[in-house]
């Protein structure tokens, strides 16, 4: 019997990484999110949309790099010392990579114009761009109507501003 024992004991000790991994990384936040949807807390929400975000981005990376990553045999404890730091809360390490790292690159004008694709309806008419979505709508309404609308995309924007429905307002320590 205490052989057996100690076969299940070095079997978990070397797959560890393998048996920790899916508890910290999906069941603990699985849970974390479904109790987070029930409370009318939003830092709760924030905490647990913000954490999938980044384990969505770090599974992209996963995939993207998996050939190199399989180089590193440190890798998935490396991945598991990373998912505890980013879910358990005394770290708020999700918390901490969404304000310094992403938000500041997707708030970042210059970065943010690269979402937008033009596309060409037709190899020879014009590219559908911004410019010409509105030199066409000038066309079709006037310049008072162009102008009009501006401005009232512009108040719907500081509307939301003002209410704070749209946007996480970080603070040093906490999220909102």
């Amino acid at each position: 019997m205490g052989s057996s024992g100690n076969n299940f004991l070095q079997v978990v000790a070397k797959n560890f990484d393998v048996l920790a991994l899916p508890l910290v990384a999906l069941v603990f936040p699985l849970y974390a999110s479904i109790r987070a949807i029930e409370t009318r807390s939003r830092s709760d929400d924030q905490q647990w949309l913000t954490y999938w975000v980044l384990y969505s981005m770090l599974t992209l990376f996963e995939l993207t790099f998996a050939k190199v990553l399989e180089l590193f045999p440190i890798w998935p404890y490396a991945k598991l010392i990373l998912s505890c730091w980013l879910v358990l809360p005394h770290f708020n390490g999700a918390a901490y990579v969404y304000r310094n790292f992403i938000r500041p690159f997707y708030r970042d004008p210059t970065t943010c114009q690269i979402w937008y694709v033009p596309r060409k309806k037709n190899v020879f008419k014009k590219p559908d761009d911004v410019l010409t979505a509105a030199e066409n709508y000038i066309q079709e309404h006037g310049t008072e109507a162009f102008e009009n609308l501006i401005a009232t995309s512009k108040a719907e924007r500081e509307a939301r501003t003002r209410r704070g429905n749209n946007y996480m307002i970080f603070d040093d320590d906490y999220i909102y």
